[in-house]
């Protein structure tokens, strides 16, 4: 007698391969959209600082004239960008180490799909990828050759070991979990901020932490791991410690550089509005049901939040390690409305219909668009002369320092508005550059930049033959940028290039912005 198998239903069929083809699409839209027009535009001034000290690294012998090795951050990233030089050249830094960034935000989306799908399962798991693959914020900050994404991968490597020790309580696991810290904070020291998460989540669910040899162990790790970049500026004769010492008083005592609610205000409309509400009713929903899993993920949202909330150097990429969190959470809500998912933890309600997996998907479908609009309107934009430090790329920062290096002598120095566009004319066209707004008094400058304590000397000695006016830079520092248009002035500038954007005016019509405007000057 032929036996015979049972024919698949629809429901099993998408159990079985929904998910997969899901994590397919996430990983192809973020890859698309990480890559779409990367190197349209130049580097910023964080970008270049990062790059410049790759090239440091690697002893190029024209950037590392500019941009001393030691700064203010840990080596690792640009460590990895100084390995691809060799193969790359100068001239395509920029690229390179984009595209390193890009690889660490991919890697990112793949651990976040990792951790649903232990925590909540395998549709938990694929959705949260999917959103994060789509997200404005970390579409944004991982197509740039920043610190902030590669440290967010180690960050949520760190999570994923986590999780794992948890679930099993090997010490192997809590180890891995230190040593990924340990390379978040050799990336951007501002990591160690998730040690406090993971403090926080053991203290408050002590079966997770009862016995104090692996924590012990595991802390050693990691102490073990984060000494290298002492260790190494210390080998490097100590100019390396004393510029990161200078550098943590300038933290310590600078002024804010934006309002209290500047996160609360651009943020959440990055991270997609949709994503945000799903988190938060995801966490309601489970308050009678709560575990170390709410727990952890919750921590590692509100702890950095709260530093950064209350420190008063408030960057924009300076959240995206809690976007594989808030992406994990918004995703286990929709697995538990419409039973998606495991049953661990009251991930899922125990009913399951076909009407239901059909609206969950539809609304999967209508966050995933909620977030996939803006991200590519984000990258299609154009820009109106103003710009968010570490939202992107900045229009005609390449192209002008491109002409200075090609139509002025070596030697040649600058003085621009401030010290980001420095930054850049540095990297791109390899001629000294100076910020007038950088303080002299050394607790309100960053240690790296070298103040102009008397402009109209240096001026009317012909130290400085150029001033660079920019739109950016004057948006934020209108004082500053009036001063150097006075400059301009009275030592007999001529502009001798500008750098013009296509833009849309306030009526909606076409028009060409002027956003950088090089002028030579004499005594």
């Amino acid at each position: 007698m032929t036996r015979r198998h049972p024919t698949p239903t629809s429901s099993s069929v998408l159990d079985r391969y929904g998910p997969s083809v899901l994590f397919a699409i996430a990983l192809l839209a973020g890859t698309l959209l990480r890559l779409w027009q990367l190197n349209r535009f130049g580097v910023n001034s964080d970008e270049a600082v990062y790059l410049g000290q790759a090239a440091a690294l690697a002893h190029e012998p024209t950037l590392s004239r500019l941009f001393p090795l030691f700064r203010a951050h840990p080596l690792l990233f640009p460590f990895f960008v100084a390995l691809a030089l060799p193969f790359t050249g100068r001239e395509a830094l920029d690229l390179a180490g984009r595209l390193l960034a890009v690889g660490f935000g991919l890697a990112t989306i793949v651990v976040t799909m990792a951790i649903g799908r232990l925590l909540f399962g395998r549709w938990v798991g694929a959705t949260a990828a999917l959103f994060l693959a789509l997200m404005p914020y970390h579409v944004t900050v991982s197509r740039q050759a920043l610190l902030d994404g590669p440290m967010a991968f180690w960050v949520t490597l760190t999570l994923l070991a986590l999780v794992r020790f948890a679930a099993t309580q090997r010490t192997s696991w809590l180890v891995a979990s230190a040593v990924a810290l340990g390379l978040g904070v050799l990336t951007k020291e501002t990591a160690v901020i998730f040690f406090g998460a993971i403090v926080t989540t053991f203290a408050l669910h002590p079966e997770l932490s009862g016995r104090p040899r692996p924590l012990l162990v595991a802390l050693g790790a990691f102490i073990a791991t984060v000494t290298v970049h002492p260790l190494a500026t210390f080998l490097a004769g100590g100019s390396g410690t004393e510029r990161t010492s200078q550098y943590l008083v300038w933290q310590l005592f600078r002024r804010p550089n934006h309002e209290w609610w500047f996160y609360a205000w651009t943020i959440p409309p990055a991270l997609g509005l949709a994503v945000v509400a799903l988190a938060v009713l995801g966490i309601i929903l489970v308050w009678k049901v709560w575990s170390w899993r709410e727990t952890l993920l919750v921590a590692w949202i509100v702890v950095p939040f709260t530093f950064f909330q209350v420190w008063p150097t408030k960057g924009f990429p300076y959240l995206v390690a809690t976007t594989p969190a808030i992406a994990l959470l918004a995703a286990r809500t929709l697995g538990r409305l419409f039973a998606l998912g495991s049953a661990r933890s009251g991930s899922v309600l125990p009913t399951r219909s076909n009407w239901r997996r059909g609206i969950a998907l539809v609304t999967v479908i209508a966050v995933a668009g909620s977030l996939a609009v803006p991200s590519i309107a984000q990258l299609r934009a154009v820009t109106n002369g103003t710009f968010l430090a570490g939202s992107g790329g900045v229009p005609g920062g390449r192209e002008a320092g491109e002409w200075v290096r090609t139509h002025t002598p070596e030697g040649t120095k600058l003085l621009t508005i401030g010290p980001s566009m420095a930054n850049i004319i540095q990297f791109y066209g390899h001629r000294k550059a100076y910020g007038l707004s950088v303080s002299p008094n050394p607790l309100h400058r960053n240690p790296t930049y070298e103040p102009v304590v008397n402009p109209d000397l240096w001026l009317r000695n012909g130290e400085i033959q150029y001033v660079v006016w920019d739109a950016y830079s004057a948006a934020r520092s209108p004082f500053f940028a009036e001063k150097l248009l006075t400059y301009a002035r009275r030592y007999h500038g001529r502009v001798v290039h500008t750098e013009l954007v296509r833009t849309v005016d306030t009526q909606g019509r076409p028009t060409d912005l002027p956003v950088i405007v090089i002028y030579e000057v004499r005594p």
